[in-house]
């Protein structure tokens, strides 16, 4: 009876105290695939050991899910605990030239931890606007990629304004948006670390025609060097954390398996798939050392490592090449990037922390990555306050380490603004085909098809099967909890919340 005591007391007792508050790593691929980790696919021929060593010695989730089917909306998400949908950003991603996207004064969870005695630090893709100074009368796209004739726009030697530094981060370095995008140059805190003084482009994938957009680009910079420098930097950082007697959290947004597709000259060919899953084991070899800088420098044990991914896989890999040689980047789902389809959002999970996470565990249970600013306030026993973290949910229930309830339901959102919604095994589209850029396409082959979509998961998990009619019910409740949700603001307890500009649920 003493011992199930004890057991007890661990589980209900605050996770972490005022004098040990863990480190916190959050590692985030770029359009890496749930089929893409051989830990969640076992079928997989990508090898993918040091992901899959993370995995055995934490938990693994296979029902975890990025709130949107492309990046900028899902790196909202994560560090604003709210869904992108109800920002200015409804659709589509942002350009490298962006403004801002995270609302000023907007709780993040790099605010949050810096709160709460932290040493904050970026260092990758950022993706979510920062405000660049404009030449007299120029302008930039505010809610997309710009256009050619906008990539001069900038004096890209001046500071920056309103980028990571400014929404709770001490330190950044890495890359405005996605590597496919202008400027080609790094940033460090607000100033670029090399002037963009050259106007190129560079290659989309390894051995194949096709280049990314031309724009500013610093002399130097190339696509293969990319990933090593964030890693170094990122070791870099780890290392430089020995020396305080502080927590540190580390936010680090890669830009691979991303496009351009171009692994260095160590790792080209080493799949003998194609040059994707080259990219995936260089991915795979970066998150290895971020790991290992953690162990050498003595942060392993109390350290709370999450791995995830902005969404699925692109088409961009080549599915018919993979898939020729028995790889699926989606495993058994349907779709990928971009899509409302389970292959557009459930993503790779990982967590680990040593001094409390159960190694070899698998979780079922359902996770959203808007719920990371929860689960890290409830680790350091602080509160998310009533006006932040409006859709993010606690998911140490399903890791063991506290009695809440887990989440039971979840909002996705496809590239075009689709809407897909979960409640327990049932998943409802509300939309045509998928909302992307996998058949049935919008506004492309579409025509004709039902306005609704709703799967039993359990029974269909590569969503063949639409139950619409059989269950009509089912579709005007879930309908309806989604309506509620926008019009409260927030999809956990608290005060209504006004989203930033009107929602609109059905496409036409």
């Amino acid at each position: 009876m003493r011992a199930v005591a004890l057991l007890i007391l661990v589980l209900v007792a605050p996770v972490a105290g005022a004098n040990d508050k863990p480190n916190v790593v959050v590692i985030l691929a770029d359009d890496l695939g749930y089929g893409d980790v051989r830990a969640l696919n076992p079928d997989g021929k990508i090898p993918t050991p040091n992901l899959d060593a993370l995995a055995a010695s934490g938990c693994a989730f296979t029902d975890a899910h990025s709130p949107s089917a492309v990046c900028s909306p899902t790196r909202y998400g994560i560090l604003t605990g709210r869904y992108a949908w109800r920002s200015k950003l409804q659709s589509g991603v942002l350009g490298g030239l962006s403004p801002r996207l995270i609302e000023p004064g907007r709780l993040t969870v790099a605010q949050l931890l810096k709160d709460n005695g932290y040493h904050t630090a970026c260092v990758g893709k950022w993706h979510l606007g920062m405000d660049w100074q404009l030449k007299p009368d120029k302008k930039v796209t505010e809610l997309n990629i710009e256009p050619r004739e906008q990539v001069f726009n900038v004096e890209y030697e001046k500071p920056i304004k309103n980028g990571p530094n400014a929404v709770g981060f001490d330190y950044y370095f890495g890359i405005s948006a996605s590597l496919d995008m202008v400027p080609y140059t790094f940033i460090e805190n607000n100033k670029v670390l090399a002037n963009p003084t050259e106007d190129r482009d560079l290659t989309m994938f390894a051995g194949k025609p096709g280049r990314t957009r031309k724009g500013p680009a610093a002399p130097g910079f190339e696509v293969e060097g990319v990933l090593p420098e964030l890693t170094k930097r990122a070791v870099g950082y780890i290392a430089e954390r020995e020396k305080h007697n502080k927590p540190f959290f580390l936010y680090m947004p890669l830009t691979t398996p991303h496009t351009p597709v171009a692994p260095s000259k160590e790792w080209a060919g080493k799949s003998k798939l194609n040059a994707y899953a080259d990219f995936v084991m260089e991915t795979d070899a970066a998150v290895g050392e971020v790991l290992a800088a953690l162990k050498k420098h003595g942060f392993e044990d109390n350290t709370l490592v999450v791995f995830t991914s902005d969404n699925g896989c692109s088409p961009q890999a080549d599915f018919p090449a993979l898939l020729k040689l028995g790889h699926n980047p989606s495993y058994q789902f349907r779709g990928h990037k971009a899509d409302v389809y389970e292959g557009g959002h459930r993503v790779p999970l990982l967590v680990r922390w040593p001094a409390r996470v159960k190694p070899k565990t698998t979780s079922g249970e359902l996770v959203c990555l808007t719920d990371v600013m929860a689960t890290v306030a409830e680790v350091i026993d602080a509160k998310v306050p009533a006006d932040a973290g409006e859709d993010s949910f606690s998911f140490l229930p399903a890791l063991g380490l506290s009695k809440g309830r887990p989440r039971a339901h979840l909002v996705v959102h496809s590239i075009n603004g689709s809407f897909g919604v979960r409640e327990g095994k049932l998943k409802l589209c509300l939309c045509r085909g998928s909302g992307g850029w996998s058949a049935p396409r919008p506004g492309k082959d579409d025509a004709g098809l039902p306005n609704v979509q709703l799967y039993d998961l359990e029974a269909d998990l590569g969503e063949k099967t639409n139950l619409h009619e059989k269950h009509a019910g089912a579709v005007v409740r879930i309908t309806k909890v989604l309506e509620d949700w926008v019009e409260k603001g927030r999809s956990t307890p608290g005060p209504a919340q006004k989203n930033a500009v009107p929602v609109v649920i059905r496409k036409k």
